[in-house]
């Protein structure tokens, strides 16, 4: 199977957004890199099969901030990614909210949106990315 890829370049404000697809997360359902300034995310979406018996539609969105995007790693006893901060959860959810209404009525297929942050400049804050 050959893997296409295709990239999209639109200068705004004195910077390049660039959009990337096909390079990284190839078993996800749909994979896009989106770079703007030295700030880059990675956003993947999958999709299961049908579920009889739902009458809601199951979209989560996750918003994973990581320390190393920042150049922080932790340094005491527990040196794991911690629960989600509040900033993370908010971000998900201006995700969540114009995302929704753009899929068709009756799709009730469990749908999962995790959108990872890879680098973090301190001008261009990643939620914009991830709208």
């Amino acid at each position: 199977m050959e893997i296409t890829t295709r990239t999209v370049q639109q200068e705004i404000a004195g910077r390049t957004l660039t959009i990337e697809t096909g390079k990284l997360a190839h078993q996800a359902g749909g994979a896009v890199t989106i770079r703007y300034g030295d700030t880059m995310m990675l956003g993947t979406a999958t999709a299961s099969k049908p579920r009889p018996g739902i009458d809601f539609f199951p979209l989560s969105v996750e918003f994973e901030e990581r320390l190393y995007a920042a150049g922080r790693i932790p340094g005491s006893f527990f040196r794991r990614e911690g629960r989600p901060t509040t900033t993370a959860v908010l971000s998900a959810r201006l995700t969540d909210r114009p995302i929704r209404p753009l899929f068709p009525k009756g799709y009730n297929d469990d749908t999962q949106l995790i959108l990872t942050i890879f680098s973090v400049d301190m001008e261009n804050p990643p939620d914009t990315l991830g709208t």
